[in-house]
């Protein structure tokens, strides 16, 4: 095989949380008196860390007004996760065929860590991971320093490691860490934003990934 680690983006990604995430932005933004944007400017941020996304939305904010709207934003997406945002389609059984396959998992996020724990005890899906990383433990994307523990972790040189995202963050990340990248076109950036960084494929579906890998992707 030529990969024997995937790792892979949350939001917009693996979930479909994207529109929840906007939402909960705008009602943030609008607690702490900052201008309302526009749906699609929200959505450009998502993949960053939550502090680095702010700072790109509102750059004139002072720091406490920063804070203030992350805190915001947390009451928000923790309340509405109490119903936990669903996967897209063939998302489950994607991971199911890779673990059966041997493969290693892992997730790369713009999530704090209190964020991804928090969706894997209400949905059970931790069970379907070697190794994590989130934005409040490392560097925010799309710096590689996400990729690079992971791949420390799991003891993986990078030749073997595939990233697979919705955003030109996740995109951006692999290549400066040497990984081959897969893009998902259903999630929060559009094309024109992936295909700068050099993804081997664009797919519609996630489960799309599973004859990829065993065509293309796999060969060599």
């Amino acid at each position: 095989m030529r990969y024997s680690l995937i790792i892979f983006d949350w939001d917009g990604t693996l979930m479909d949380s994207t529109g929840r995430i906007v939402s909960c932005l705008a009602r943030a933004a609008a607690d702490v008196s900052l201008p309302a944007l526009p749906p699609l400017q929200l959505q450009s941020i998502i993949g960053l860390g939550l502090h680095e996304a702010i700072r790109v939305l509102y750059p004139a904010a002072d720091e406490m007004r920063v804070e203030a709207m992350r805190e915001r934003y947390a009451v928000h997406f923790i309340a509405a996760e109490q119903q936990p945002s669903p996967l897209f389609p063939g998302a489950l059984n994607t991971l199911e065929t890779l673990r059966a396959e041997g493969l290693q998992l892992a997730v790369a996020t713009g999530k704090s860590r209190k964020g991804l724990d928090r969706v894997w005890r209400n949905t059970g899906l931790d069970r379907y991971f070697h190794a994590s990383r989130c934005a409040d433990e490392t560097r925010s994307k799309p710096h590689p320093d996400m990729v690079h523990a992971i791949l420390d972790e799991l003891a993986c040189p990078a030749e073997r490691a595939l990233v697979v995202g919705d955003t030109g963050f996740d995109m951006e990340m692999a290549a400066r860490a040497g990984v081959d990248r897969v893009g998902v076109v259903y999630g929060a950036h559009e094309v024109a934003l992936l295909e700068p960084h050099g993804p081997l494929a664009l797919l519609e579906r996630i489960d799309a990934l599973l004859p990829w890998l065993a065509s293309a992707g796999q060969r060599g």
